[in-house]
């Protein structure tokens, strides 16, 4: 691998942020670009009117939500660092589009809420990221408002995570009192105002915490004692800081902040990217490593997404580099369908904004136009390479309706839409057998996943359609060759439906009437969604 190539790898940093939602996951993404100078002034998620909307919320029904719907992808380059913030939905309905962001990360930023800590959706993301071993920074949003005691946190993260921490900064109060944040490694504090809204760059006021007479005159003589004692039992009494442990993702490095109001961000960028990782290693399915460094490209495909610009109505599919250099123009080799190819019209992103690229690293994520030859979790590398790293879990839908077109005369705008939203990973349809394209049921994680496919096939395909719920909460598939439920004995709720490779599956209203099909048909086979 020649010099160039070696440094630019070096000097990637690719990571996903985190979070429940509403903890200000969106809003840290917007500050990190603003001091990255990717934009001129930071958008809300959650705007007054005429406001702004956040630059990673592309997506006309995110704006109108004010909720992430779909992980966006954002390069910016900071004090030499090339950096790649995957921003993930905290929706639980959209946890799936996350997961597999998840897979791209080499780290992640864990936003949560200072006023509630940890929340259910926060305990989901990080078992996917303690599953794949990758560094976890914490940064603890909304001091600005109300918050829990920061050594109550700690014990939280701690205890319910089973990792150590290390508070990086700590904060100088909560609410209307809050101050700012002492910094540990500088042993300073930095104080800030809100007069400006967060919009801007905040410069910050440096004081020493030793200088007790400017200490007073910035923060006031009562939070001066009471910060002096929190570092002193935070020095006495917490963990000590070992960068191995962090790397390793037993200890996570905990700021506080504001992200709305810009305190801590810069401080915390400037940190993380110290600490974190240039990109890692990733796993083949035959189970060897493969270095960053290796000479050959290689990447995996880890999101697609159709019509994210309403101009061309094209599809994207996102690919993660994991080894070597990308050059535009060069055939690699698609190792799902066994064939070299140039992929067409490489680019990286600022959520919907792209540029054309000529080269791209290990590290980076790129999107490559897609005429429908890529899915989910496929390898494409150097043909002299051919590995193929492990895939990306599929989820087991948990709700179900019948979806019917409308107008007949839209019979290839409803198939197209309802194909390619459902290759994105969005949906799964499920043909019910004796009909067509017509009428399908889709399976959705969560119901809000229903409000996205209706917005997304009016928007973009110009289709209405009837949706009939029903009460189905449960997939297996049917391993039995010829199967066909007529020869069965079956509960008369239980549906047979086939997915679009024509494979057999059941689903069940209920736990008792999968062992009710069970019991009743001896050499019945049936697997769980998730095995396959």
């Amino acid at each position: 691998m020649d010099a160039r190539t070696k440094k630019e790898i070096e000097r990637r940093r690719t990571f996903a942020i985190i979070s429940h939602p509403d903890a200000g996951k969106t809003t840290l993404t917007e500050k990190l670009l603003l001091y990255g100078g990717a934009i001129q002034s930071a958008g809300s998620v959650k705007g007054k009117q005429g406001d702004k909307h956040a630059v990673s919320d592309w997506m006309e029904l995110e704006k109108q939500r004010g909720i992430s719907v779909t992980s966006s992808v954002m390069q910016f380059e900071y004090e030499n660092y090339c950096i790649n913030i995957l921003d993930t939905p905290g929706h639980q309905d959209f946890s799936e589009d996350t997961y597999r962001t998840l897979m791209a990360a080499d780290s992640a930023v864990m936003v949560i809420d200072a006023a509630k800590g940890i929340e259910p959706q926060t305990r989901k993301l990080f078992k996917i990221c303690a599953m794949r071993g990758i560094p976890i920074f914490t940064f603890i949003n909304k001091l600005d408002h109300e918050a829990r005691d920061p050594f109550e946190l700690l014990d939280e993260l701690e205890t319910e995570f089973g990792i150590s921490t290390y508070p990086m900064n700590w904060p100088i109060s909560c609410g209307v009192t809050f101050k700012g944040v002492y910094d540990r490694e500088k042993k300073a504090i930095l104080t800030f105002d809100n007069f400006h809204g967060g919009r801007q760059r905040l410069a910050a006021i440096e004081c020493d915490i030793t200088n007790t007479e400017k200490l007073d005159e910035l923060i006031g003589e009562q939070l001066r004692r009471e910060l002096c004692d929190q570092v002193e039992l935070l020095d006495g009494a917490g963990y000590s800081f070992n960068k191995e442990a962090v790397t390793r993702g037993k200890l996570s490095p905990v700021f506080f902040g504001s992200a709305l109001n810009n305190f801590g961000v810069e401080p915390f960028l400037e940190s993380f990217l110290k600490l974190t990782t240039p990109p890692l290693e990733r796993t083949t399915q035959s189970g060897e490593t493969v270095s960053p460094f290796s000479d050959g490209f290689s990447a995996f495909v880890f999101k697609i997404q159709a019509n994210m610009n309403k101009a061309h109505r094209d599809r994207i599919s996102f690919l993660r580099i994991c080894s070597g250099k990308f050059e535009r123009g060069k055939e690699y080799f698609h190792v799902q369908q066994n064939k070299t190819m140039r992929l067409s019209q490489p680019q990286q992103m600022m959520a919907q904004e792209r540029d054309i690229i000529d080269e791209a690293f290990a590290g980076d994520i790129i999107g490559v136009f897609d005429p429908g030859v890529f899915s989910i979790g496929d390898t494409v590398c150097d043909p002299g390479m051919k590995v193929q790293y492990t895939g990306i879990p599929t989820f087991a839908p948990e709700h179900f309706a019948v979806i019917e077109q409308i107008d007949s005369m839209k019979r290839k705008q409803f198939a197209k839409g309802m194909n390619q939203i459902a290759q994105e990973g969005a949906i799964q349809i499920f043909f019910i057998p004796g009909f067509g394209m017509e009428k399908v049921i889709v399976g959705v994680v969560g119901v809000l996943q229903y409000d996205v496919l209706q917005f997304r096939m009016k928007s973009e395909y110009g289709v209405e359609y009837l949706r009939t719920d029903i009460p189905h909460e449960h997939i297996r598939r049917v391993l039995n060759p010829d199967f066909n439920a007529e020869d069965y004995n079956l509960a008369t709720d239980t549906r047979w439906v086939q997915d679009v490779r024509g494979k057999n599956y059941l689903i069940f209203p209920g736990e008792w009437t999968i062992n009710w099909a069970l019991e009743r048909n001896e050499n019945l086979q049936l697997q769980e969604f998730n095995e396959m």
